[in-house]
Order: C-alpha cells, then structure tokens, then sequence
C-alpha cells in the first residue's frame, strides 16, 4: 500500500495509511478540497480528484497495485562519525559484509578486510547480471566524471571489522537511510562518499534546458538508489529543510547537496546584470518546490577553491602578505 501525506496549513503532515485518511474525510477532519500526495503522482491533488479517495467503494472492486519491492538489498552496516570540521566515518563490519567508497576516500582498515576493485557501481544487479549490466553500470559513473571503477571493502575474518572513510576537505558527513526517503536521494556528482553495498550509485538527469546550460553542478547529478545506509559529505555547515507541498526555496546552485526525489528542482534567472557584475552573485539560481527534504551547504568545494586560486602568489593574487600594510609595496621589489 502507499504512504500517502496531506498538506494542512501549508506544512506536510504523514506519512498516513489509506484507511487513516478515509477515517479523517468521515470525521470532518479532512474534505474533498483537502490536497494529498503519494508516489506515483506527479503533483499535489484535492481529495476530490484522487477516485480512491472520492469513491473508495468504486475503487476496491479494482486490484490493488503491488507493493513497492526496492529492487535492492543492501547489507547492513554500523557506523559511527568522529570529528567537528574534518570529519571521517567508521564502518563497522560482520562478517561477509561490505562497503563501496569512491577511490582514494579510504583512511584505514582493521586485518580481515579483502579490498577489491569492481567495474560498475556496486549494485547487485551490476555485479550478477550480464556484462550489459556492467556496461551500464559504469557508464553511469563515468558520465558524472567519476571512475569506472568502485572499490568494495568486504569483512572475511571473524568477530568485527572496521573501515574508515574521511572527507576530502573541511566540512560534514551526512548519514543517509535510503529506506526511509523512498529508496532515493539526488545528490551532487562529487558528494558521495561511501555506502553499504548493494545501494546503486547512478545518475540522474533533469529534464529541462535552464537546467542544462545554467545549473553548474544541477544537470547531471548523481542518484543513490536502494534499502541501505550511504554517507555524503558537504562543505561548511549543513543546513536542512523540510519543504511543505508548494514552498519554494532559491539557493546558489554550489549550495546544494541532496534532495528527495519528490522535490521538483529548476535553474531560474535572478536579478539583473548590475547585481551579478557588482553584487558578487551569479545570474541563476537554483529553485527548490516542496514537499520534500533538501540539504544544502554554506561553504561548497568550488568557492573555497577559487578564493584559493585568486589568493595564490603564482596567479597573480596576493600571496601570504595579504594583510599586511607593506604588502603592496614589498610586491615592487619582487623578480
């Protein structure tokens, strides 16, 4: 059966059961206005409009669609996170257990773990199916720039085993149970860190040309499919919102980390060419439209490597002396 949420006073509320919402409509807690959503529907709708809602005896002499099966089954791993700024995971192992990471994501790992480099994305269906499968597993790695290898760290020897995975520059980990977000998050192409084996890591496209020519990191970002646990890292400060059904939230594109695959996600111009010139901000923007879940980042990757670069003595920046009243003036005696 599906889960199905009802919009009230412009918050979500839910997840309900079916029967939960027909005993609301009986009690007058809920009317033929009243707006639900469940998977499967593109976009908010009055009680009115859903028929197994506004003629629940007409519906029931249909079959019943099938439960959802995730068609993947992750393993189940422990984890627990260590540090402030410079954070790294550590993955906790049964045996026969496993965790794909991203190359070079690795910090250390107890004896008993056999690392192994796989061709494809990890999921179950990339390693038993056909070289097809493989094919199509790596394609979609390479595609956003990552390799077309994925490394698996499986636990052979008794007792426990522990692998640890840490950011690649200051910022937070985020740990994510696929199970309780729909089997999907979209996040950006290089926020993956790691993730119990059996979750797919592919890529997900947005439809719409802004989105293609402006979104920077939007177009092509990358989809973590399954049941099981995955960890993102993100720069800076997470921020988190639930979005009600309906809210919109503008972001700068590079702020973006992940989102539920029910928000609906578009680049839209904002501003005029004087406040992108002179106001240090870009032209477009990323809008967020509710109901979902975003995470979003206060420092991303690419600003902090741009201030480095302009700051770097070899580009002309200026250099370690920055703040120093003679700064400018030492410059003039330099070869």
């Amino acid at each position: 059966m599906y889960n199905w949420y009802v919009a009230v006073n412009g918050q979500t509320v839910g997840p309900f059961s079916q029967d939960q919402l027909l005993a609301g409509l009986r009690s007058g807690q809920y009317n033929s206005a009243t707006m639900v959503w469940r998977e499967g529907f593109s976009d908010w709708l009055p009680i009115a409009q859903v028929a197994e809602l506004a003629n629940p005896s007409a519906a029931a002499g249909r079959q019943a669609p099938p439960p959802m099966v995730s068609r993947h089954h992750a393993h189940e791993i422990d984890y627990e996170i260590f540090g402030h700024e410079m954070q790294f995971v550590e993955v906790e192992l049964d045996p026969q257990e496993s965790v794909i990471a991203e190359a070079g994501s690795m910090m250390y790992m107890s004896d008993g773990i056999r690392m192994d480099t796989i061709f494809g994305d990890g999921s179950a269906s990339s390693q038993s199916g056909g070289f097809f499968d493989k094919m199509l597993g790596a394609g979609k790695r390479l595609i956003t720039g990552e390799s077309l290898f994925i490394t698996v760290f499986t636990f052979i020897g008794q007792g426990k085993g522990r692998a640890a995975f840490a950011a690649p520059y200051p910022g937070k980990i985020i740990p994510l149970d696929l199970s309780k977000y729909g089997g999907r998050i979209i996040c950006q192409k290089d926020a993956f860190l790691c993730a119990a084996k059996g979750v797919a890591v592919g890529v997900a496209f947005q439809k719409k040309i802004g989105v293609a020519l402006f979104g920077g990191e939007g177009f092509i970002m990358q989809q973590l499919d399954g049941d099981g646990l995955c960890f993102v890292h993100a720069g800076g400060t997470i921020v988190e919102r639930e979005l009600a059904a309906g809210q919109t939230l503008r972001v700068d594109t590079g702020c973006l980390v992940a989102l539920t695959q029910t928000v609906k996600y578009d680049i839209e111009y904002v501003g005029n060419v004087k406040s992108a010139v002179f106001g240090g901000e870009g032209f477009f923007f990323a809008t967020l439209r509710g109901p979902g879940h975003v995470w979003l980042q206060s420092l991303p990757f690419s600003r902090l490597a741009g201030r480095i670069w302009t700051a770097a003595p070899q580009t002309g920046g200026k250099g370690v002396d920055q703040g120093s009243v003679i700064g400018g003036l030492a410059n003039l005696f330099e070869k």
